[in-house]
């Protein structure tokens, strides 16, 4: 991923483009075979985000903005997303608190877990 970040999260979101790239990973973007967007805020939501687009169509994690529509649309504060990635906080909780925002398909989202990848990647 190009234009270094300053954000926790980037980290989280380049060992996801590097577990995407194993075998395990094209099961994973197979199964679930949708198009997530994250824009990723340092602070407050809808503020200096950064966008990352995880693309289980084809298995790849780009950041910038898709050509095109993604499935879903998540918003984070960068400290939340990283909390959801590492399993310090559930997914519903984040959305309940406001932690996290979703826009377009809701069983998308519900189908893409962080967690996921990086639990693949402790092996």
């Amino acid at each position: 991923m190009s234009n270094q970040s300053q954000l926790n999260s980037a980290a989280i979101l380049n060992q996801m483009k590097l577990q995407l790239a194993t075998d395990a990973g094209k099961v994973i973007s197979k199964k679930i075979g949708f198009v997530y967007q994250l824009n990723i805020a340092p602070k407050k939501i809808g503020t200096d985000e950064e966008i990352y687009i995880v693309n289980l169509k084809k298995g790849e994690v780009t950041k910038g903005p898709y050509e095109g529509k993604p499935d879903t649309i998540f918003s984070f504060k960068d400290a939340d997303f990283v909390k959801i990635a590492t399993g310090k906080m559930k997914p519903q909780v984040a959305f309940m608190r406001g932690a996290m925002k979703i826009k377009g398909s809701l069983s998308a989202a519900q189908k893409f877990h962080p967690d996921v990848f990086l639990k693949q990647s402790k092996l």
